[in-house]
């Protein structure tokens, strides 16, 4: 099976399971396992920023990262094909009383004045007030997009001059640095809190680190015991993550080429099915045509393809580092047969 339905499937190499298991550890939630500190240290410092947290999932980090930043009863602006309304279970209302307004874009870019245009700033008692503004890069579910680094520019600036605090999802940031040359640090410039994901395309098995101010840091650690999130000697988790920052980084232009190659292959059977343009990193989201997505993706894998259906009529494949290029390609072929 080529199994393309997420960059979460990557297994650890050799290499990380060897660095895993020569861990240093100690009990984290007494602030003592050394490995996790120096994760928590090293990725602060990629992202500019004072001080991170190791947390379970990417998930966690975000529902931390937001309610830094928003008072219970205010709302989040995020886009309508945000993972943090799609994908995480309403938890930000559910658990932390903050609500979200989203507005439309293309492939999840955004567009400052879309955004500026929906706060409400100064209208209580009347209107909810906006606090936060989300952003996803790359963004997932619009097909491994890029925000460029001018337009979070932007949108830091009218945020700034609004009161309003931004919160980057970075789950796929590292395919972002790779395919842009923007620096994390830049990137990490633009939000007053960040998450960076090691469980995806870096190839780690668990894991996300969030990064914010020292204060703001250490509130999170005290909501993420709260939220059951405290760890033990997981440094041996956090190995895996180190390992992955020093190795995996770079490499993830080869997930990006691998992607493109299976874009061409799709196109040189349904050339309708996708625009190639829109291929930037390592997501490439194929339209059905009048075929719903899941018979697409039932006879996918009834091919040896296994993909994702992220909507009606659209499909998704994730190149990761546990699928070559050829393998790819040959993915790419299967999916366009079946919609030729």
């Amino acid at each position: 099976m080529i199994d393309l339905r997420s960059d979460t499937l990557t297994r650890p190499s050799d290499g990380m399971r060897r660095a895993m298991a020569e861990a240093e550890v100690g009990d984290d939630v007494y602030g003592e396992d050394p490995t996790i500190l120096a994760l928590e240290r090293r990725v602060a410092e990629l992202l500019g920023h004072e001080a991170g947290l190791f947390c379970p999932t990417g998930s966690m980090c975000n529902l931390l990262g937001i309610w830094l930043l928003a008072v219970p009863g205010t709302e989040v602006l995020c886009d309508t094909q945000a993972h943090i309304v799609r994908a995480e279970m309403a938890a930000h209302a559910s658990l932390h009383g903050v609500t979200t307004r989203t507005f439309a874009s293309v492939r999840g870019r955004l567009d400052p004045d879309a955004v500026t245009g929906m706060m409400s700033i100064g209208t209580g008692p009347f209107l909810t007030e906006t606090s936060v503004v989300e952003v996803e890069n790359t963004h997932n579910f619009g097909g491994g997009t890029v925000q460029p680094a001018e337009v979070l520019r932007e949108l830091r600036t009218r945020c700034s001059d609004n009161g309003v605090a931004i919160h980057l999802d970075g789950a796929r940031l590292a395919n972002a640095h790779v395919a842009t040359g923007t620096s994390f640090a830049e990137y990490g410039s633009y939000a007053d809190t960040v998450s960076l994901c090691l469980s995806k395309g870096l190839g780690a098995p668990v894991g996300s680190v969030l990064v914010s101010s020292a204060a703001n840091i250490a509130k999170a650690r005290t909501q993420r015991k709260r939220l059951g999130g405290g760890w033990r000697q997981a440094g041996i988790l956090a190995a895996a993550g180190l390992y992955a920052l020093d190795h995996n980084i770079e490499r993830l232009a080869d997930d990006h080429a691998a992607a493109r190659a299976l874009a061409e292959a799709v196109a040189e059977h349904a050339p309708s099915a996708i625009v190639l343009d829109d291929v930037e990193t390592n997501i490439v989201v194929v339209g059905t045509g009048t075929k719903t997505a899941a018979e697409i993706a039932a006879a996918a894998r009834e091919a040896g393809v296994a993909l994702s259906a992220v909507g009606a009529h659209q499909v998704r494949a994730v190149t990761h580092l546990d699928v070559s290029l050829d393998e790819s390609v040959q993915a790419g072929r299967v999916l366009g047969s079946l919609l030729a």
